[in-house]
């Protein structure tokens, strides 16, 4: 007969190295205010909103007073604070911290980096309250990695409108949405232009992507435009070309390295708690080597993965970081996620593979993370280029 025991952990907040401490005293406080609320508000749901597959709507008005949309940009906080509140969002929940991703780091950093002034003062106050939901149209069904040049969806300029045709893939968000940034090629200039798209217009339609294994309770679509118009003032003004796209993805690929520390977080804590209260042959089996070795390397894992961030919060503080260093992190963070879910997963063993534990619903959210906004691959070919001067990339 096995049996567990409650216990109180030291280092409870995961926080082995007081990166914490390097926040002012405000955004510390701000910080522990959002972990609270989330452990309040997103824990207590998620498992079961992820194995039904439904997204918690309820949930968006209290995510709208907790008002952390555009925390660096709006609010004025650090690049560091805005990383550890994803980090938390995603330690409570990926799929809510996705879905904050999107809205916030993608769809709201592509209007705050490629909207005019004027285009800005009238969308962001909507957005930046919730009361208009964004989605991000990039990816394709045939185009992933190769987007930058392969963008098949195309926009034709008829005199004061444009008229976009095609098909986006794995668009977060956008069975609900209000509004999405569409990404399309123009057919004049053969530039990847960015546009504002109301998804009530005739033409445009989103079907929810199913039999998911990975952030169930993400909305994930397949995007139709057929023949859709699109006014030309709701063109951003300064999405002009790939070149403009990928300032937004720069950013937004930090936030993927922040989920995976964040899952990080979430599968230590599960593993640490289990094994400190898990009894076998008359013991907690964290009092067992081989378990506590596999501890010490999960932690090991989201602290070189933590500290890692924070170096490159402080670049991006000073206007210091580079693309290849965002893409490093993006690989390095979320490879040391892969090993350290793993190794948590085993840790539960049986009860591993079922969601009752939560185990088993961080090991799977993992495998997204580790594919978006950049795969491994694509990301270590970056990162190769950057210090050999020679591109593998085709």
């Amino acid at each position: 007969m096995t049996q567990t025991i409650p216990v109180e952990l030291p280092y409870a907040d995961g926080d082995f190295y007081a990166f914490e401490a390097l926040l002012s005293d405000k955004e510390r406080d701000r910080l522990h205010e959002v972990r609270d609320w989330l452990d309040a508000n997103v824990r207590p749901i998620a498992v079961e909103c992820w194995n039904r597959a439904e997204f918690p709507h309820g949930l968006v008005p209290r995510l709208a007073e907790l008002d952390v949309v555009s925390p660096i940009r709006r609010q004025g906080h650090s690049n560091l604070l805005a990383g550890l509140l994803h980090a938390e969002f995603t330690r409570a929940d990926a799929s809510i911290a996705t879905f904050m991703g999107v809205h916030d780091g993608l769809f709201t950093g592509s209007l705050e980096l490629l909207a005019s002034h004027e285009q800005q003062e009238e969308w962001l106050p909507d957005v930046y309250s919730l009361r208009k939901i964004g989605a991000f149209g990039l990816t394709e069904p045939l185009g992933g990695s190769d987007v930058a040049g392969g963008t098949r969806t195309t926009a034709r300029r008829e005199g004061s409108n444009w008229v976009l045709n095609g098909a986006k893939r794995w668009i977060g968000n956008a069975t609900f949405s209000d509004w999405i940034v569409v990404f399309a090629r123009d057919v004049d200039d053969d530039q990847v232009k960015a546009f504002l798209v109301d998804t009530s217009l005739e033409g445009y339609s989103a079907t929810k992507i199913e039999n998911k294994i990975s952030l169930r309770t993400v909305q994930n679509a397949d995007v139709t435009l057929e023949n859709v118009v699109v006014p030309h003032e709701f063109k951003l003004a300064h999405g002009n070309s790939f070149r403009d796209t990928n300032r937004v993805l720069k950013v937004t690929r930090l936030s993927v390295a922040w989920q995976a520390v964040g899952l990080q977080m979430a599968a230590f804590d599960v593993a640490r708690r289990y094994a400190v209260e898990r009894m076998q042959f008359g013991r907690p089996i964290a009092s067992f080597q081989l378990v506590q070795d596999q501890l010490v390397t999960m932690l090991g894992n989201m602290v070189s993965s933590l500290g890692l961030m924070v170096r490159l919060s402080q670049l991006e503080e000073a206007g210091r970081a580079r693309d290849e260093q965002s893409a490093l992190a993006k690989a390095y963070t979320t490879a040391r996620m892969r090993e350290s879910v793993a190794l948590g997963r085993g840790i539960l063993g049986g009860n591993g593979i079922v969601t009752d534990y939560g185990m088993a619903k961080v090991f799977a959210d993992a495998e997204a993370v580790f594919s978006y906004e950049g795969t491994h691959e694509i990301n270590t070919l970056v990162t190769g280029r950057a210090i050999t001067g020679i591109s593998a990339i085709v």
